[in-house]
């Protein structure tokens, strides 16, 4: 990434809400992969990024620019699974990266700041849809919630794993010869079960490890988010 590209995006995404941000934050899921020429600065604006409170950010790293000769050490045939979701969902007819997803409704192509800055702050806007509450005790993880208004739709439960950050050097493929920085990358990706979005919301699971964990309720089939929250 340009440096410039880079300072404009730490100013940019340093602008954050002094309200409650943990509360009702935004997320953005960036599908990714380490053998893709074009992602690097969009992996540089996900890392700006998660600096914010306001945001869950997450690297979704995918395994399907393999075979043209580096192997993503984060790619996983779950994470295209769900970007594939998200386009037949959407009505898109194909999957891509670096592609950027906000709340799981608004796709954004590449690394552009600006336009990823105007969908958060969009979201943010929104009235919220549901409460939800995650906590953790040892080895065990509850999530409660409950529906707002006329928000009582079918929706999904998932649970996935983050890895702050981690270095890796590259070999192999377009990226050759190169080192990067990633950030808040996403493993262990799990559909808890279903919610009918009528009844308490109330789950309990058993999560092992220091990892953080990162909890998404969204409408069912790859809708959009409803809800999220974050333990580290």
């Amino acid at each position: 990434m340009k440096p410039g590209i880079a300072h404009f995006a730490a100013l940019l995404f340093g602008l954050t809400s002094p309200l409650a941000a943990e509360q009702r934050p935004v997320v953005v899921e960036l599908y990714t992969s380490q053998g893709c020429s074009s992602c690097p600065p969009a992996d540089a604006i996900l890392s700006e990024l998660s600096g914010r409170s306001d945001v869950i950010a997450l690297a979704l790293h995918v395994d399907y620019w393999d075979y043209i000769g580096w192997t993503d050490e984060f790619g996983d045939p779950a994470h295209a699974k769900r970007q594939r979701a998200y386009a037949s969902y959407a009505g898109r007819r194909s999957v891509y990266t670096p592609e950027m997803i906000v709340n799981g409704q608004t796709d954004i192509v590449g690394a552009k700041p600006m336009d990823l800055s105007k969908a958060i702050a969009e979201h943010k806007a929104r009235a919220p849809r549901m409460t939800l509450e995650a906590t953790r005790n040892g080895d065990t993880l509850t999530v409660k919630g409950s529906a707002l208004g006329d928000a009582a739709v079918p929706m999904d439960v998932h649970l996935l794993r983050v890895i702050p950050e981690q270095q890796s050097k590259i070999t192999r493929g377009e990226n050759r010869g190169s080192t990067y920085e990633y950030t808040n990358i996403a493993h262990d990706l799990q559909n808890l079960g279903s919610w009918d979005g009528k009844s308490p919301l109330d789950m309990t699971v058993s999560v092992t490890g220091d990892a953080s964990v990162v909890v998404l309720v969204q409408e069912a089939d790859a809708g959009p988010i409803v809800a999220a929250a974050r333990l580290d």
